[in-house]
């Protein structure tokens, strides 16, 4: 579904991502993992347009999309969770679900599609009117993953979703990642420092250590790898 093709990416003369290569197949939950600085949410700004990379190419289903407006992006099937939720905070919950439906005209369905959002996360139901910067840093992460969602995207890119969230809530969202991904055939490309939490959710990872990949295997591999256990697991 998605390939990255010796990715570089800069900030102005700092150079984030080296030579990155990688893939995900339609229907895999793949996890980028790695220490703060690694260059994983830079992966991510790269895939969805928002840091367009200056070497290398990105193909979506086939389709370049490097060089592409973030719009337009989002447009084929691709939606982003960003790092530290960035919910529109004087919007209600639904004016923030009806901002990531901006792209569509199918009024029928995004009804549809917003109660099913009420069935994933009955506490956004409660909260419906309420602004966005209201809620709890959980209800937060939520919105977010529920704002995304609107677009109905094919690919979910999902950055640190557990950021800063009490355990019962961060079990809860990974939950509903893997009730997205089954149910709904949604493939998820999640970057995460909970290491540990990622590999157990993912079916495939990549560790990633100063801009470039170091390893890639099969996540119940990489849990067992040694050097992944000391680097990253604590273990």
């Amino acid at each position: 579904m998605l390939k990255l093709q010796n990715i570089e990416t800069f900030y102005g003369n700092i150079q984030a991502l080296k030579s990155i290569s990688m893939d995900i197949a339609e229907g895999e939950i793949v996890t980028l993992i790695g220490a703060n600085g690694a260059g994983k949410s830079t992966t991510l700004m790269s895939i969805s347009g928002v840091v367009p990379p200056r070497a290398g190419e990105i193909l979506f289903q086939d389709q370049p999309i490097h060089g592409l407006p973030p719009n337009t992006i989002v447009s084929m099937g691709i939606s982003q969770v960003p790092e530290g939720r960035r919910i529109f905070p004087y919007l209600t919950v639904l004016e923030n679900l009806d901002m990531g439906a901006f792209l569509r005209d199918d009024k029928d369905e995004i009804k549809n599609d917003i109660a099913y959002i009420f069935e994933l996360f009955p506490i956004l139901a409660e909260r419906r009117n309420q602004p966005g910067g209201t809620l709890s840093g959980g209800e937060q992460q939520m919105l977010a993953i529920s704002r995304a969602l609107m677009a109905r995207p094919r690919l979910l890119l999902l950055d640190e979703p557990s950021l800063g969230l009490a355990p019962l809530v961060v079990k809860r969202i990974f939950d509903i990642v893997r009730k997205i991904n089954t149910e709904n055939n949604t493939t998820v490309f999640l970057v995460e420092q909970n290491a540990n939490l990622a590999l157990k959710t993912a079916h495939r990872g990549y560790v990633m250590e100063n801009g470039r990949i170091i390893m890639a295997d099969a996540a119940d591999k990489l849990l067992a790898n040694e050097d992944v256990r000391k680097a990253y697991l604590g273990i």
